[in-house]
């Protein structure tokens, strides 16, 4: 079992940043292949943005990549994302979710543990 917490989301002007962070708890966190990042906008599908595995291989959305950058702190088993140069179309939920089974790194059905979900509003 793993609980993840999301922090950081907010309202930001576009141009702004922002910096969320997601902690990983539980009896089972040692298993955890990777840890990520997925957004999902009013109306829209959930859709992959970044993961990071305890390889050290790291996974971007094409669009986003650039703009968005995954780290790690394996101490804290923390994962943050940054996000620099927002922009409206960034508005959405983002979801911090942790995979402990093999597969693809980048769709949302492989991951095991959600986080509950942080808005992320981009003001024009």
């Amino acid at each position: 079992q793993v609980q993840l917490v999301e922090s950081g989301g907010g309202l930001v002007q576009a141009g702004g940043s922002l910096r969320l962070s997601c902690a990983a708890s539980g009896r089972t966190v040692s298993a955890v292949l990777y840890m990520g990042w997925f957004r999902q906008a009013p109306g829209k599908v959930r859709e992959f943005v970044a993961t990071v595995g305890w390889n050290d291989n790291t996974y971007y959305k094409d669009s986003l990549r650039g703009r968005f950058t995954i780290s790690r702190d394996n101490a804290k088993n923390t994962v943050y994302l940054q996000m620099n140069s927002l922009e409206p179309e960034d508005t959405a939920v983002y979801y911090c979710a942790a995979k402990a089974a093999l597969g693809l790194p980048t769709a949302p059905g492989g991951y095991d543990y959600w986080g509950q979900g942080t808005q992320v509003t981009v003001s024009s």
